[in-house]
């Protein structure tokens, strides 16, 4: 199949003529020309482009399912198929992402958000649910999924999210604006905790830090390795740098009793557990695991 030939009008896949093109069969050449191509969801891909192209939510499609699809959609249509199958993640193309039930604003400046990583917000919530106006801070906010879903869930969170990419930043508070917490989140231009360094003590400090040791980012899938900002993912030498610095730093600016959350790599748990325990203040708890039981989250809080 080449996606040259691929919807266009009155024209079957292989140039002969034929019915028109219905949503349905769209989104069936669609997802058998992604999945030989090595998209591991070809029919999400399909029908999240589809969706993004015509304007409608995913459901739709399937209430529409016998409608034709105009030419200047197939059109539209056939350049992110096109894309796609160049190996451009889904949410770049379309510009957006859901992270805790909240779709956000998503460009090559800043990492796609992962479902893994709500696990951080679960537990965010879940140590300040008795805390009336926790203060707590995002370090590497990139979209700023985790500051954002905090506060939406939690009415009275304030937060200082950190990033070291002013493109990401804009990014990140124009998802606060469209959701409605940008009075409740200050983002700030800077390296690690440095720029909340004067402003503690914090409830909580929460970070999905660079964590990909840098010898393995060309082993990562294209689409990763070729289209997502390599500073959100590279975690230097050993994958922890980062990570070392935001547990050695956080200590005096947590409370007695407040909490640091970081996500992990799965074969990081036990040397990231490591470096906590070398900081006498800081007691660690369980680690927390994704739903394919991968250590995924660390938590730790500041002795009392």
């Amino acid at each position: 199949m080449d996606v040259r030939q691929s919807p266009s009008a009155g024209t079957s896949p292989d140039g002969r003529s034929e019915e028109s093109w219905s949503v349905g069969r769209l989104l069936s050449w669609t997802t058998d020309y992604l999945k030989r191509r090595g998209s591991e969801s070809p029919r999400l891909d399909a029908e999240v482009m589809l969706a993004h192209v015509l304007g409608w939510e995913r459901v739709q499609l399937y209430t529409h399912f016998t409608e034709e699809v105009a030419e200047r959609g197939r059109g539209q249509f056939r350049e992110l198929v096109r894309r796609r199958a160049e190996g451009a993640p889904v949410a770049y193309l379309v510009g957006r992402k859901e992270f805790y039930s909240l779709a956000l604003e998503v460009s090559p400046a800043v990492l796609i958000p992962r479902p893994e990583s709500e696990f951080v917000v679960v537990e965010f919530l879940a140590v300040t649910k008795a805390v009336e106006a926790p203060r707590a801070v995002d370090v590497g906010t990139g979209s700023g999924c985790l500051a954002i879903a905090a506060t939406h869930r939690h009415p009275g969170a304030q937060f200082v999210a950190i990033d070291i990419s002013e493109p990401a930043l804009e990014v990140a508070r124009r998802n606060a604006a469209r959701h409605g917490v940008v009075d409740r989140i200050d983002f700030r231009l800077g390296d690690r905790l440095e720029p909340a360094a004067q402003e503690g003590p914090f409830d909580a400090i929460v970070s999905n830090p660079p964590y990909i040791p840098t010898g393995q980012i060309e082993q990562l899938e294209p689409g990763v390795r070729d289209f997502e900002p390599r500073l959100a993912l590279d975690g230097g030498p050993s994958g922890l740098e980062l990570v070392a610095h935001v547990i050695e730093e956080s200590v005096p600016l947590l409370k007695p009793g407040g909490h640091l959350i970081l996500e992990i790599g799965t074969a990081q748990e036990q040397p990231v557990r490591a470096l906590i325990e070398n900081q006498h203040d800081l007691r660690l708890a369980p680690t927390i695991r994704d739903h394919a039981q991968h250590p995924r989250v660390i938590r730790a809080t500041r002795a009392t």
